[in-house]
């Protein structure tokens, strides 16, 4: 009897001891599950959405040009207490460093589109490289020496632009929803669009700068909508940091 009862009680202690190590490799292993995964066979890849498993969404704004239209989006974004990410080109962040330190005051995310936001498909490998590195000492003047995402100019992009980037230390970041608003279809167009197709991971593109004449006031009803919708308006660092992301394969 002495015997059996101290066979059992080890033998609950060994559960326990497993059960633990268990669910501590289990954390271990799920730290590395939460990194990005941003190539294939070593081949740099561009985010183009996060998970589906979290509420996340993210709100992308690009800004090349002008002023004055940037300050409306703000606004809303503030009145609505949503975060977003803003890609703005080198040459637009030198002319604008006041607005740029709005952005960054409002808790918003600052990402980059190169410097002069000119098509890195019909520049050659070096200029592509060259323009980045302006951007990034452009940035870093402004205090922003740890911006890591950047937005191909145009969204042009193929596998030695990717290469370009990725050996300048930066990852690439595309889009899953584009409502072309810099097109101005309409207002009820562009929520009809985000709102309809806007789900959890989904990498929103919008704009700022000042050729959208109704961005501003589709973000009235797009804003608290998404957050209807049970979704929360994170950064792309947040979006990629919450867990496993999606990628677009670049031939």
């Amino acid at each position: 009897m002495f015997f059996s009862l101290k066979a059992d009680r080890w033998k609950r202690y060994g559960i326990v001891v497993f059960l633990a190590f268990f669910c501590a490799l289990f954390i271990w292993m799920g730290q590395f599950s939460q990194l990005p995964v941003f190539s294939n066979n070593d081949e740099p890849r561009a985010l183009s959405q996060g998970s589906e498993e979290l509420s996340y969404v993210a709100l992308t704004f690009n800004i090349s040009w002008g002023s004055d239209k940037v300050h409306e989006i703000l606004q809303q974004l503030k009145t609505h207490d949503a975060q977003a990410t803003f890609f703005v080109s080198g040459a637009w962040a030198e002319r604008h460093p006041d607005i740029v330190k709005e952005i960054h005051e409002g808790e918003h995310e600052i990402g980059m589109m190169g410097y002069e936001y000119e098509s890195y498909l019909e520049m050659k490998p070096e200029q592509v490289s060259q323009d980045i590195n302006q951007a990034k000492e452009a940035f870093s003047k402004l205090g922003f020496e740890d911006v890591k995402w950047i937005r191909p100019p145009h969204g042009h992009v193929d596998k030695e632009v990717l290469k370009k980037i990725d050996q300048a230390g930066l990852q690439a970041v595309q889009w899953s929803i584009n409502p072309r608003d810099w097109e101005n279809p309409g207002t009820n167009n562009i929520i009809d669009q985000v709102m309809n197709e806007g789900s959890k991971g989904d990498i929103i593109l919008l704009h700022a700068s000042d050729s959208v004449k109704q961005t501003s006031k589709a973000l009235e009803v797009i804003l608290p909508g998404l957050k209807q919708k049970g979704l929360q308006l994170v950064s792309i660092t947040e979006l990629v940091s919450g867990s496993e992301t999606k990628t677009t394969q670049v031939n």
